[in-house]
């Protein structure tokens, strides 16, 4: 991609952020309130298509610059980066698996932000182990009837349609050979999204339990057209997916220590700026480091995914790094700040509440740890 463009629609992000999202964020968090406005810009700057190809309408950005993107919507608020993380993760499955006629008929619809998807993987019981999922898609004539409930699912109310896992074959050995993929359109027959979830962070984004009571879906809906090859197909997105975490942990520790070195500045104690005082100091040196080994951990995974290099150690490793350290610094900025950083006044709390998402969102960080040690295992094989 050229990289002027990259810059330019990363700066132009970066000024949508600092004129729309920094101002009033907390006050919509707060209020747990769904950002329409925002949305609303995001889809005009063209970001629902950020990575779907160009010859379906989107911006066919590589995922170098899709990183960048994203840093810089958390750095404003990290739910911004949810909705378009969701959405992209199905739309990728689509574009890489799905048949001639389903990336004509969704990929163009979901670039303009027309339809937008969401991801429902995880269930009640079952979180990373995915091979233990319970939702059935039974064929019905022309139809598959889905059957099951899904839980803890991005863009369910506010979008229009889910990328939805099932058995197929609830029988099949190994387990994971008997899960499809469906791309299901919302309507009157369901799905229904049964409620809404309270969370600690990660506010203003919908997220939802969602029933299955016997919706009819097109067999055409099938993702590839072929049963069985839903658990790859899921698992070769979550790499985009681990990718858009570390970098959205990215932003959120960017704008911890920009908040944290900021205060450090203006606030005075014993006679001189906290920021003269070595004990604040060695904590803003610590928060800038862990920042840019962040950074450069998600630019090496996603060279690879843009070289077309398998890259699930560097993603495992860079959403596992990246989280922890914004976990870090979210609360070494608190420290900075003292008790204006537990206040609702300062941004601070915030980043710190958002913190944990990201070290169990798209994987956590156990699994994280599992899938890189199996990789480097494999490469270091003796």
């Amino acid at each position: 991609m050229d990289e002027t463009l990259a810059r330019e629609i990363v700066a132009a992000v970066r000024r949508f952020v600092d004129r729309d999202v920094i101002p009033n964020a907390s006050a919509l968090e707060h209020r747990d309130e769904y950002p329409h406005a925002m949305v609303a810009t995001m889809r005009e700057l063209g970001l629902f298509g950020a990575t779907i190809p160009a010859e379906h309408g989107g911006l066919g950005l590589n995922f170098l610059t899709y990183a960048r993107v994203m840093e810089e919507l958390s750095r404003g608020w990290m739910s911004l980066a949810g909705v378009i993380n969701s959405h992209l993760i199905m739309a990728y499955v689509i574009a890489n698996h799905g048949t001639d006629a389903q990336k004509k008929y969704f990929l163009p619809a979901m670039a303009r932000g027309e339809k937008r998807g969401g991801l429902a993987l995880t269930e009640p019981h079952a979180g990373s182990d995915v091979q233990s999922i319970r939702t059935t898609a039974v064929r019905r004539g022309d139809d598959y009837i889905l059957s099951g409930a899904k839980m803890f699912i991005t863009n369910a109310r506010h979008g229009t349609m889910l990328a939805v896992a099932a058995k197929t074959n609830p029988h099949a050995d190994p387990a994971y050979a008997g899960i499809s993929l469906f791309a299901v359109e919302k309507s009157d027959r369901g799905p229904t999204v049964s409620r809404n979830l309270d969370k600690l962070g990660y506010k203003g984004i919908d997220t939802c339990e969602v029933l299955f009571e016997d919706v009819a879906v097109p067999a055409a809906n099938l993702i590839g057209g072929a049963e069985g090859a839903g658990f790859k197909q899921v698992m070769s997105a979550l790499e985009v997916g681990r990718i858009n975490v570390a970098a959205r942990a990215v932003g959120v520790g960017q704008a911890a220590f920009e908040t944290a070195i900021r205060y450090a500045q203006q606030r005075t104690a014993f006679g001189k700026p906290i920021c003269q005082h070595q004990a604040v100091q060695l904590l803003l040196a610590d928060m800038a480091t862990r920042v840019e080994a962040a950074r450069l951990m998600v630019a090496n995974a996603a060279r690879k995914k843009d070289a077309g290099e398998r890259c699930d150690v560097e993603a495992g490793m860079a959403k596992l790094f990246a989280s922890e350290a914004c976990a870090k610094i979210s609360l070494d900025a608190m420290r900075v700040l003292g008790g204006y950083g537990f206040m609702a006044d300062f941004p601070v709390e915030r980043f710190y509440r958002d913190a944990p998402l990201m070290m169990i969102g798209e994987g956590t960080n156990e699994i994280q740890a599992l899938v890189i040690a199996r990789g480097l295992l494999a490469r270091y094989s003796i």
